[in-house]
């Protein structure tokens, strides 16, 4: 049985009143995105049509989802909220903090007593409030949620951005900083502006090497990192019914590589099969009930132009597979063309690693399929030229894959089967072959592949493809090797070639676990006890920000970032995850990644105050001591990737006031505005250049302070000089009222208490 099924059928007994009186209002077919979001107003039944890219909107999620990394922020924030439990269903889940090295029974071991503090804080404050708690092993937080929590027609919001991962079951799934989380678990509404629509048809079927992974990584190269912003993709058409729902999960997973505010598919006979198969037959009745407002309106796909802000239309048929990178997600490169490309950049040839899982690609039919590959070396006697990790989704995966023998294929081919986590995706591998910043080549089946990402290594070039592509390029240990034309020789000296791949879309015997790890909380929990030592290095208590107030004059130019600059850079992952859950020790990391736009060096800035050059945070605490509040300025999409809270906490916590750019990630600016801080955009993107290295700043009109309206800096260089420029905003009253409290969080707490 589900999880939650009340809420569920409560959701289902509205929706096609809700629907329907949507429907009138709007006057016209409605896409599944649209029904979902008219469907969880926090107003209930829809009165008004709302202006896509323009009306801030407030809605009711039905979930909350909170992986361990960004919960210890969230739930620190939650406990001044003054509240004894939380108002939806959330869950938190231990998968980021087990770091891979050996494989999965010491890694687990050395990650219980590494974090043991962390985990406990999180098991213990889940227990008070209410919290569903996956302990440490038990999976993937992405996966997990597709196998227990996420429903049709549903809304969720989750402390990750890849949240968006439950699209692949029909929901309308968000990303969000953990002040977001915090206003839905303290029973308020959560506040976004009303998407822009992108319609994806997919005709036909991926057959041979090609796999639903390929949908997502030709989509990123034709929309970019940015050309999802402010959009929710929504894919249909018959080619879309002819994915498995897993592999729908991985599309909508990787949609935050474009930027969008979420990916979704409406609900069909995969999903049905996929509920069923997790032990939610229940679910699957009450969906089939109500199936015509769980997709989109027949008009709409019939007629897409008309309906979506932008189409796309994919042949399943000819799509071929892709590999992307390294260094950014959405540089697409089918296989077989990026010999020629890697030869022409210099990128290395020899493939050192191949890594399969990760929350995008470790279901159960991503196994198999990779599987099938790895079998056809072992079986023809071909020994891998790279290495091999393998991170299974969940326990329960993990379980039945070993059960049907699929992870014994791996081991035949010395892979190392890793911990049910991250693992290498967000940077928690130590990675025992590679020294330094020795110039090499990985292969993987995860989302992300920025620099320095998976090893910490800025020289590591990374490559996005399928698990089974992934099999196939890390066996041959070649980046430019196509498995569809080329052949390897085995140890016998024989010519051979791979076969096309062939997955299992859900174990025949079914899905089977002994221990999921999972803990339901107690009823009451107003005798749990939390206790944080003032001594941790792991946590820390918060203190609420003042507010930065409406006079802000001689701030000093902190960093101007040049070029990509993503969560990252701004806040590491890797070795700084032990951090999270303490504001003061994670902000040593501020932007370290960042490469300043004076001297092209990283970590290195101007102390105006000293003359002398020295790290990011250094000199931003330096300001901070001295009562001198600082500016970062930035490039295009600041702040994409990860929906890490910290990279807007840190630079609140160490007396940034504003950061200014050409344009921004939608999570990261709603993290800035949440945070009480200034998220500011060029006017005119062409005054990026007019900013100089011992710039003072001055904010003009900042007592004006109002929705719709400009605001005025005056930029005063070293030689007496000084530009005026415009920078616009996108806050409206409420956020603006968050602006003069000092945070989102002060405000709650404030209307909390009167």
């Amino acid at each position: 049985m589900a999880f939650d099924i009340d809420m569920i059928k409560k959701v289902y007994s509205t929706m096609s009143e809700r629907v329907d009186a949507a429907r009138k209002i709007v006057g016209k077919p409605l896409t599944l995105s649209e029904k979902i979001l008219y469907t969880h107003l926090w107003d209930g039944t829809p009165t008004k049509a709302f202006v896509r890219g323009k009306d801030y909107v407030d809605f009711a999620p039905d979930r909350i989802a909170c992986q361990d990394a960004t919960a210890q922020m969230a739930l620190l924030q939650f406990m001044q909220a003054g509240k004894a439990k939380v108002a939806v269903p959330t869950t938190v889940h231990c998968d980021h903090l087990i770091q891979a090295k050996q494989g999965a029974g010491p890694d687990l071991i050395r990650a219980n007593e590494t974090s043991s503090e962390v985990f406990d804080f999180l098991a213990s404050v889940s227990n008070k409030y209410g919290i569903g708690f996956w302990k440490p092993g038990a999976g993937i937080i992405h996966q997990v949620v597709l196998e227990n929590y996420a429903f049709p027609g549903g809304m969720m919001i989750g402390t990750d951005s890849h949240t968006v991962n439950a699209g692949g079951l029909g929901m309308v799934a968000i990303g969000v900083g953990g002040a977001d989380a915090v206003d839905v678990m303290a029973g308020m509404a959560w506040e976004l502006k009303f998407p822009k629509l992108i319609g994806v048809k997919l005709t036909g079927n991926i057959n041979g090497w090609t796999s639903a992974k390929d949908v997502i990584l030709k989509v990123a190269g034709i929309l970019t990192v940015k050309g999802g912003t402010g959009a929710i993709v929504e894919y249909f058409g018959p080619g879309a019914k002819n994915l498995s729902c897993t592999g729908k999960g991985t599309i909508c997973n990787m949609g935050a590589e474009i930027g969008a505010t979420t990916s979704t598919f409406g609900y069909d006979d995969s999903m049905e099969r996929y509920l069923r198969a997790t032990d939610r037959n229940d679910i699957a009745d009450e969906a089939n009930k109500i199936r015509e407002y769980l997709t989109g309106d027949d008009e709409v796909y019939a007629n897409p132009e008309k309906h979506f802000d932008q189409v796309i239309e994919i042949n399943l048929d000819t799509l071929r597979p892709h590999l992307n990178g390294p260094f950014t997600p959405d540089l697409a490169t089918p296989v077989g063309e990026l010999g020629p490309k890697a030869k022409e950049n210099g990128w290395p040839l020899k493939v050192d690693w191949g890594l399969i899982g990760s929350c995008t690609n470790s279901s159960y039919e991503d196994l198999t399929r990779a599987a099938s590959i790895a079998k056809q070396a072992v079986d023809k006697n071909i020994v891998s030229k790279s290495d091999f990790g393998i991170n299974p989704g969940s326990e329960q995966i993990r379980f039945t894959a070993e059960r049907d023998g699929i992870l014994k294929i791996f081991e035949d081919l010395n892979a190392t089967i890793f911990t049910n986590a991250c693992g290498p995706c967000i940077g928690q591998w130590d990675r025992s072959d590679r020294k330094g910043e020795e110039k090499n080549t990985i292969v993987h089946s995860f989302n992300r592949n920025f620099s320095k990402r998976a090893d910490g290594n800025p020289n590591t070039h990374a490559f996005v493809g399928s698990p089974e592509m992934v099999a196939a390029i890390a066996i041959s240990g070649r980046l430019d090797f196509d498995p569809m034309n080329d052949y390897l020789i085995n140890e016998d000296g024989e010519k051979v070639k791979l076969e096309e791949p062939r997955g299992i879309e859900l174990p025949p015997l079914g899905f089977e676990v002994e221990e999921a790890g999972y803990v339901e909380p107690v009823k009451d929990g107003s005798s749990v006890n939390i206790s944080v030592s003032p001594t941790s290095e792991r946590l820390q208590l918060l203190t609420p920000f003042e507010p930065l107030g409406n006079d802000i004059k001689g701030a000093k130019l902190l960093i101007k970032a040049f070029g990509k600059c993503t969560t990252d850079h701004i806040s590491m992952a890797g070795p700084w995850l032990r951090f999270r859950g303490h504001l003061d020790n994670i902000s040593n990391n501020m932007l370290i990644g960042a490469v300043n736009a004076f001297g092209k060096k990283t970590n290195f800035v101007k102390n105006q105050l000293t003359g002398e050059f020295g790290g990011v945070p250094d000199v931003a605490r330096a300001y901070k001591a001295a009562g001198v509040k600082s500016i970062v300025v930035g490039d295009h999409n600041y702040g994409e990737g990860s929906s890490r809270e910290h990279a807007a906490m840190e630079p609140r916590h160490l007396g940034v006031a504003a950061v200014i750019v050409k344009s921004f990630a939608r999570i990261h600016e709603t993290n800035l505005k949440k945070q009480g801080m200034l998220g500011l955009t060029f006017a005119n993107e062409s005054d990026y250049d007019l900013i100089q290295e011992d710039d003072t700043i001055n904010f003009l009109d900042l007592n004006e302070f109002a929705p719709d309206k400009p605001l005025t800096l005056e930029f005063v260089h070293k030689d007496g000089s000084k530009d005026v420029i415009k920078v616009n905003h996108t806050y409206n009253q409420a956020q603006i009222d968050w602006y003069n409290e000092g945070s989102a969080l002060n405000l709650i707490k404030k209307q909390n208490a009167s």
